[in-house]
């Protein structure tokens, strides 16, 4: 007999990965990178404080991570002022994305997102064996209204929002959202995706009661403190939900360096203020990029501009693979007609430069 046995399940699916990574398509060019402008990573780096708490926690590594992860707990719910009951803390949105659906999709249950939205979230539906259905942009917005008249006419048990939004960087104003929690189906939860809110404008985020039973908030500590490498994420939520994550959460998955980087980083709020001017800053340089070459950048509450190639989405997935050749990655929609655009990350004035120099020639080749 042929082992292992996968369930049926697991022999469904396709053995696939939402995101072809940067490092795979250097080792298949065989070169590095010049400018890494497609994951969405903070270019301008973490806190010094969170370096030299990590470095300094490094000595303690042989122990391993506190699994109540209390001290983080504790400063996120002083940040937000709320209790350490309403927080939960894991391996990253990823992750904490993966063990709400565990706990909350079984065979066939209906999840509604929209067409085109973050797909790590329907990479965790199919792998519970959920049923993911879907509505389309309303331009170049996430569509509130489309996603719960789907949710109602479906059953739905969870919507899944980014605000800001990515793939678009595009954002709904804090009302819209809060308007949305308000007629939700009875039963459903929005899991609302917060991991570009410390990017975006002030005033930007919901009024939201931590203890409300409708929605889970999930925030990061990958994009304005700019830890992507330790993979912390954490979730704002009523306390039952968050009791509720114990049943399946790796109890050691967020390390022991991870937690004291991460407190670190939170407690350095000047240095989060400067990362976010620097962002600002670049939206305008890298925006005045693409008008340079004819290209419309999008408005942006994130830290990566979506430049819209005024054609379809094989153009710009031409630009997008001229760009490659030339030493520049960057990433793109994948669903039309958002596929009209590159989604490039804002990055340092050296990023700037090689990005500058090489759209030019890339976009004169995929015109050809």
């Amino acid at each position: 007999m042929k082992t292992p046995r996968y369930t049926a399940l697991a022999g469904s699916l396709p053995a696939t990965v939402p995101f072809v990574g940067p490092e795979t398509q250097e080792r298949a060019a065989g070169r590095p990178f010049s400018a890494r402008l497609g994951a969405n990573e903070n270019m301008f780096g973490p806190s010094p404080q969170a370096i030299a708490a990590m470095a300094a926690a490094a000595q303690d590594v042989w122990m391993y991570g506190d699994p109540e992860v209390h001290n983080l707990r504790a400063a996120l719910a002083q940040h937000h002022a709320t209790t350490p009951e309403n927080i939960v803390v894991g391996e990253g949105i990823d992750g904490l994305l993966g063990y709400l659906v565990r706990l909350v999709v079984g065979p066939g249950d209906a999840v509604v997102t929209s067409d085109g939205a973050y797909p790590t979230f329907n990479f965790h539906v199919t792998g519970f064996g959920g049923t993911l259905h879907k509505v389309p942009y309303h331009g170049d917005f996430e569509d509130p209204a489309a996603l719960l008249a789907r949710a109602h006419a479906v059953g739905a048990k969870l919507i899944y929002l980014a605000n800001p939004d990515n793939p678009m960087g595009s954002q709904l104003d804090a009302t819209v959202i809060e308007d949305m929690i308000a007629h939700l189906p009875q039963g459903c939860l929005l899991i609302l995706d917060e991991a570009y809110i410390d990017l975006a404008p002030d005033g930007s985020a919901p009024n939201i009661a931590p203890d409300d039973p409708r929605v889970i908030r999930f925030r990061t500590f990958s994009k304005g403190y700019g830890l992507a490498g330790l993979r912390v994420g954490y979730g704002i939520a009523a306390p039952d939900l968050v009791q509720a994550f114990n049943k399946v959460r790796n109890h050691f998955g967020v390390g022991r360096i991870a937690q004291a980087g991460a407190i670190a980083a939170l407690h350095d709020q000047a240095w989060l203020a400067s990362v976010k001017a620097k962002v600002i800053a670049a939206r305008q340089s890298f925006a005045g990029v693409a008008q340079e070459n004819g290209l419309q950048a999008l408005p942006s509450a994130t830290n990566f501009i979506c430049m819209d190639c005024g054609r379809d989405g094989d153009f710009a997935r031409r630009v997008l693979q001229e760009l490659g050749s030339r030493g520049v990655f960057v990433r793109m929609p994948a669903i039309a007609p958002m596929d009209r655009c590159l989604r490039v990350s804002l990055g340092d004035e050296a990023a700037l430069a090689i990005f500058a120099a090489a759209l030019p020639a890339a976009l004169n080749a995929a015109r050809g």
